[in-house]
């Protein structure tokens, strides 16, 4: 059976995937992560962890945590990111400006393609440096 939660998945496969299905899938990863970090600090409603989490998850917030990632990015990491990054999107929400926007898609296809290797450790170096400084109680 196939197990769905752990990938690896050989370097030619993911390659085949298009930028903003590694973002698609990225920003479902990153979510999750948030969702999780957030739900194991305990408490909160639905409701505030819903609210919580928007404020993590948004292109603004994704924006700022990819630059405080990026002076640790390998180059073969800085390529995915740039490959998301340099995705054509055919909207951009009035939440976030152009730039943030796309630089929120980068960091999503990265976390997607580091899922999809299999490499959990560095996803959680990354997601951690990432919510460096971020106030997680408010």
């Amino acid at each position: 059976m196939t197990d769905y939660f752990e990938f690896s998945l050989d370097d030619d496969k993911i390659k085949s995937i298009s930028n903003l299905g590694l973002a698609h899938l990225g920003d479902a990863v990153y979510e999750l992560m948030v969702r999780g970090m957030l739900c194991s600090q305990g408490g909160g409603t639905s409701h505030g962890l819903h609210r919580k989490t928007i404020q993590f998850v948004s292109a603004h917030a994704q924006a700022r945590a990819m630059e405080r990632i990026k002076p640790i990015l390998t180059e073969e990491e800085m390529h995915v990111f740039k490959r998301g990054r340099n995705a054509h999107v055919k909207a951009v929400p009035s939440s976030a400006t152009y730039s943030e926007y796309h630089m929120a898609t980068g960091l999503e296809a990265l976390f997607g393609y580091l899922y999809l290797k299999g490499s959990r450790d560095r996803l959680n170096q990354l997601f951690a440096l990432a919510m460096e400084g971020e106030d997680y109680a408010s």
